[in-house]
């Protein structure tokens, strides 16, 4: 049974949240502020964190700093705040996604189900991923069908595809690709994806698995 740590301070959204979570067989403890939270998390273990970024002790950016000091353990965060810059300081912070309240539950647990079948596969899992119409193979970089993609392609299609269901921040793939110097040239970022989705997706014009999420980064839906 997974388990789900949620942490907010409102108890209306604990107790509503327990209660979907719990009537689809999740296991679920709450928190009601940072600390007990970083305390519930490392005594209980869970599989998934829902976390709430405006907390009375402390913000919830900062229990991510705490949770990922030990732990890889997937964080969703659940909150008020629209800005973008909210946004992607919680995912450089390592959060894995961000839903914004409020939400409806359905989207709610296709989110949660992304994230744990994201972090139960492990990397010899992913030697070979489908993309579309093509099989691609991480450990020989081939494609099916001869394509073929330069070396930036491949870095980039990498990161994307060993991280399913993941929201990759675009500060988090500029340092990987092209170094922390150049994390501000999201036009970079564009281009390429352009390009991936040119070789990849069936309609590249209406990408089914390389998503752009608008103002924050990228993910890959397989």
């Amino acid at each position: 049974m997974t388990r789900i740590l949620v942490v907010d301070d409102e108890p209306q959204i604990l107790r509503a949240l327990r209660i979907n979570l719990a009537a689809r067989r999740y296991e679920v403890e709450v928190a009601g502020d940072g600390s007990s939270a970083l305390r519930a998390a490392a005594d209980w273990h869970p599989d998934v964190v829902l976390l709430d970024l405006g907390l009375p002790d402390m913000d919830g950016v900062d229990v991510i700093h705490g949770l990922r000091g030990w732990s890889s353990m997937p964080i969703l965060v659940l909150s008020g705040r629209t800005a973008t810059t909210d946004k992607i300081a919680a995912l450089d912070a390592g959060a894995d996604d961000y839903v914004t309240k409020p939400f409806g539950i359905d989207e709610l647990l296709a989110r949660v189900r992304a994230v744990t079948r994201r972090a139960s596969i492990h990397a010899h899992e992913l030697a070979s991923v489908k993309v579309g119409d093509h099989m691609v193979d991480l450990t020989s970089k081939t494609i099916s069908g001869g394509l073929r993609l330069t070396p930036t392609e491949w870095h980039l299609l990498e990161i994307l595809v060993r991280n399913p269901g993941k929201l990759i921040s675009q500060r988090h793939l500029l340092a990987e690709v092209w170094g922390r110097s150049h994390v501000k040239e999201t036009n970079y970022l564009r281009q390429y994806m352009a390009q991936l989705r040119k070789k990849l997706e069936p309609d590249p014009a209406h990408p089914v698995h390389l998503i752009t999420e608008p103002g924050m980064g990228y993910r890959f839906t397989p």
